[in-house]
């Protein structure tokens, strides 16, 4: 009998197992108290091999994570990190360039390291057409859905980009701007920013608004600096715009400071609308109106998914987690025009 025999009959994962045999303080008294029962009626004996199984093997749980100065993905690998660590698996992360191919890099760690699951944090689906199907380990993407992929080793668990993205659109029109820009990632280099441009959309439609993307949408990458300049461009292109529409947080502190810098006030000048509900944007001012992605939620789901098909080999999952629009103080209402 092994220690996962003894986590497939107790109900328990391997990990918690381990922590019992090894008389860890961190296991409830009713997980120890049946995991001992198991092992008892069973006669089993931990030997060395057993007891330091993962410790001996490099072989861990990785994470992919695509941009190196996303704030919410900072925030959500550290809670994996805890959610994976606590289970007691290694954890090792991989940082790539937000134009990277993250499945050559997943095949790369696989032949090399020997991974027992991967987690993908920003994820181009395209690579993951072309190339997944030579990944035969578990997988989750956090915070892009694999629904329409269709592999049986690849989950997921997301926010409604698109739903999201829309109800910013509706928010804004509703508090009487009809001039709005946005900020969004490079174009076929996010599938995050292709639904929220595609919730942009159907949120201009709903509104009865016209969009041109060669003036309203201006590309940029997932960091401050490009955020700051993106917002320039937009200016330039659109001086008269009373609102604009961040795809993620980070743009839209840089776009805060651009603002600032060109002798824009927000909200009272122009509006301003983030995406991802990071810590920092509530100790910006003005403070900054946001879309909160559950973080928490995203990270512990993303663990449980994945820990399940290592030790259980369950089916694919795929999950949408709830948002929240929270206004903050970037955000100023007003009378529209005669004709608007």
């Amino acid at each position: 009998m092994t220690i996962k025999d003894i986590a497939r009959e107790s109900g328990y994962a391997v990990g918690t197992v381990s922590r019992v045999l090894n008389d860890r303080p961190d296991v409830s008294p009713e997980a120890r108290e049946k995991i001992l029962a198991v092992v008892a009626a069973r006669g089993f004996t931990p030997n060395s091999n057993a007891k330091h199984l993962k410790q001996q093997s490099a072989r861990g749980v990785a994470i992919v994570v695509k941009g190196t100065r996303n704030m919410l993905f900072a925030g959500i690998v550290e809670l994996l990190q805890a959610n994976i660590r606590t289970q007691g698996y290694p954890v090792f992360v991989t940082y790539l360039d937000e134009e990277e191919n993250e499945v050559e890099q997943a095949r790369l760690l696989c032949r090399e390291r020997k991974p027992l699951g991967i987690l993908f944090l920003g994820s181009n689906l395209r690579y993951f057409q072309e190339a997944f199907s030579g990944i035969s380990v578990p997988c989750v993407l956090v915070t892009n859905s694999a629904a329409e992929l269709g592999f049986c080793n690849l989950s997921s668990v997301t926010t409604d980009d698109v739903a999201a993205a829309r109800e910013c659109i509706r928010y804004l029109f509703e508090r009487g701007h009809r001039r709005i820009g946005l900020l969004g990632g490079i174009p076929c280099g996010s599938d995050a920013s292709c639904a929220r441009l595609a919730g942009c959309r159907l949120g201009f439609s709903d509104c009865g608004l016209s969009f041109d993307p060669e003036r309203q949408y201006q590309p940029a990458r997932f960091s401050m600096e490009s955020g700051y300049a993106a917002m320039e461009k937009l200016l330039d292109s659109q001086p008269d715009l009373t609102a604009v529409f961040a795809f993620s947080d980070v743009m839209a502190i840089g776009a805060l400071r651009a603002l600032r810098d060109r002798g824009r006030r927000v909200p009272e000048d122009i509006s301003l609308i983030g995406y991802d509900g990071v810590e920092a944007a509530r100790f910006f001012t003005p403070r900054l109106t946001t879309v909160r992605q559950a973080d928490e939620v995203l990270a512990r789901r993303g663990a449980e998914i994945l820990l399940s098909q290592i030790e259980r080999a369950s089916g694919p999952v795929y999950e949408t987690v709830a948002f929240r629009l929270l206004p903050g103080e970037s955000v100023r209402e007003l009378q529209p025009k005669e004709g608007e």
